[in-house]
């Protein structure tokens, strides 16, 4: 009895006896790689760059997206890296090419900036509105930056309208001005269709054209109908 005792007072106590042969292996690796240690200072952060080199990558990835716009075709670009600074750029220097136009004899504003502001962005927020009611995986924010981007063709052609006016005059003027606006009404059209055409369910892909078709349709007609004080 007491050596029973004994023994349960001290239940490890047969452990001691216990060796571990040499011969077998221990698995797994406890060394610390000393020149693969990275402190927190090595991790490249954006907040962390110059204010000048911040400026200068968003100028280079906006550049970048007038070029995709420049040359249509299914591509991601627009949808994975997507931003508002050129839609904004866009409809800010449309709504000033249009600032100043006759409209007629009684009105000396022509379309208002505002007026500009408003059909471009409320626009574009119903024609991604219905996209995602139709089943489309594209988000909101990345629908907006196609639609704004592909602006630019008629931005252009509001600019070059403009010129035309001031040089050129009766129809040989709307002659001009009416091919300029056909030509960048397509391409506008076109772009935005073949950034969004692998984001929309296959058979209702022409319900999310004809908004678009409209959208583009309306701004082109702003350009046409532009014309200069007398």
């Amino acid at each position: 009895m007491a050596a029973a005792a004994d023994e349960a007072s001290r239940p490890f106590a047969g452990l001691s006896d216990v060796s571990i042969s040499e011969d077998i292996p221990v698995e797994g690796d406890i060394s610390v790689p000393m020149g693969s240690s990275r402190s927190d200072d090595d991790h490249f952060s954006t907040l962390d760059e110059p204010v000048k080199e911040t400026i200068l990558r968003d100028l280079r990835a906006v550049g970048t997206k007038f070029v995709h716009v420049l040359y249509p075709k299914r591509s991601s670009a627009l949808l994975r890296d997507w931003d508002l600074w050129g839609p904004l750029l866009l409809c800010v220097t449309l709504a000033l090419l249009l600032q100043g136009g006759a409209a007629d004899k009684d009105d000396q504003g022509g379309p208002q900036f505002a007026e500009v502001f408003v059909i471009v962005w409320f626009g574009s927020i119903i024609i991604t509105l219905n996209s995602k009611l139709l089943g489309g995986t594209i988000s909101f924010f990345q629908s907006l930056c196609v639609l704004g981007y592909c602006i630019m063709p008629l931005t252009v052609a509001m600019a070059v309208c403009r010129l035309v006016l001031l040089s050129i005059s009766g129809t040989v003027s709307f002659a001009v001005r009416l091919a300029l606006v056909t030509a960048s009404f397509g391409w506008s059209t076109f772009a935005s269709t073949a950034f969004l055409a692998d984001s929309q369910p296959p058979n209702r892909k022409a319900l999310v054209v004809y908004p678009v078709f409209l959208f583009y349709f309306v701004i082109g007609w702003m350009v046409l109908t532009f014309s200069l004080p007398q």
